[in-house]
């Protein structure tokens, strides 16, 4: 079992404040800003202020796992240029300290925090982002997002195309059509009802139904106050358009992918995701790496100011970079692995050429 020495025990703490001290900072600050945005949809329907306030809270796990990686290296510059300023990283170095033993105590920080970062990224984000997206949908009386397509949601589900078009937040269908289609590819029949209400495991109870089969040049019509309907889509997958993919867990990540899989519909976009959920945690360790040598600084004139000013916009350059790599991969059809990998692999890149530089020196 591991039991850290003194300056180790030290060093621990004066970082894990300064990252927790900064992930404070932003969470106040992002989150002030959000309830702002939200201040314009109070009023609207039943949307109060206490909604807002909810929601927002509701956002600040996201807010968590996403700011982690940027508190870790700001909060870490933060830390190593207040102990390069008071000296202690000098008398620790001519103590006989390493640079491999003073990088391995950071890495002990930066592996619990990215433990931190798994855990409210599959724990507590999709949850409360779902909670959050549904408490804001029925406040304003809205369905599920549409995706951008004005005719609605369109499901592929083996053979058959469904068009939704309104999904509520508590898993009903309102006014959806189903298309049939045969081994041949020709269309078999069409079915349009009022409502669905889902039955678990696999089916859908229909109300208002009509339904029309094509019978080679002739055509029926059928009409049913209720009808079932088997279909894979589940009120889950439906509320995958709610969330944002990288919000969401990884074994709803893996299912819905699955499922595009299945009815050979792209899956590129979630394939990212996944690659970003196992490495965006092990950016904790990438963020204390490249954070190390700015502690060997003994410069003592605005030094520390100069350091953390380098730090957010590295953050800042770290974040843009997550966003646009995935963004270009998509764009690119890139290879999932390499769109989720690339900023951290760069920032890697980074911090081993830095710490060669202050060895060098």
């Amino acid at each position: 079992m591991f039991r850290p020495c003194l300056y180790q025990r030290y060093l621990m703490r004066e970082t894990f404040a300064a990252v927790f001290l900064v992930l404070a900072a932003f969470l106040a600050l992002f989150g002030f800003f959000d309830l702002i945005n939200e201040l314009r949809h109070v009023g609207r329907n039943g949307y109060q202020l206490g909604h807002a306030v909810l929601f927002v809270t509701l956002s600040l796990p996201g807010l968590v796992y996403e700011l982690i990686p940027i508190a870790t290296l700001i909060g870490t510059l933060y830390a190593l240029s207040t102990l390069a300023r008071h000296s202690e990283i000098a008398v620790l170095r001519a103590s006989g300290l390493a640079t491999k033993d003073l990088l391995m105590t950071l890495f002990r920080v930066a592996g619990l925090l990215a433990l931190l970062t798994f855990v409210v990224g599959e724990g507590l984000v999709p949850f409360s982002e779902r909670l959050g997206q549904e408490i804001k949908a029925k406040a304003l009386s809205r369905v599920i997002a549409q995706q951008g397509f004005e005719t609605g949601v369109w499901v592929k589900d083996g053979r058959s195309f469904i068009n939704i078009r309104e999904a509520t937040p508590d898993g009903k269908l309102n006014k959806l059509r189903i298309y049939k289609f045969d081994s041949q590819n020709a269309l078999e029949s069409v079915t349009d009802a009022e409502q669905g209400v889902f039955e678990p495991p696999e089916r859908w109870q229909l109300k208002g139904v009509v339904r029309t089969v094509l019978e080679g040049d002739t055509s029926r019509v059928e009409r049913s106050k209720t009808a079932e309907w088997h279909s894979a889509v589940t009120p889950d997958l439906l509320a995958v358009l709610m969330v944002a993919p990288e919000r969401m867990s990884m074994v709803g990540l893996l299912n819905y992918t699955r499922h595009l899989s299945d009815n050979k519909q792209q899956t590129e976009r979630y394939e990212i995701a996944i690659w970003k959920k196992l490495v965006y945690p092990l950016a904790a360790l990438v963020m204390v790496a490249l954070a190390l040598p700015f502690g060997y600084s003994h410069n003592r004139v605005g030094g520390v100011s100069l350091r953390i000013f380098a730090g957010v916009m590295l953050g800042i350059l770290f974040y843009a970079l997550n966003g646009l790599f995935s963004n270009l991969g998509l764009i690119n059809a890139w290879p999932p692995f390499a769109s989720a990998t690339l900023p951290s692999a760069l920032f890697l890149l980074a911090a081993i050429s830095l710490m060669w530089w202050v060895e060098r020196r």
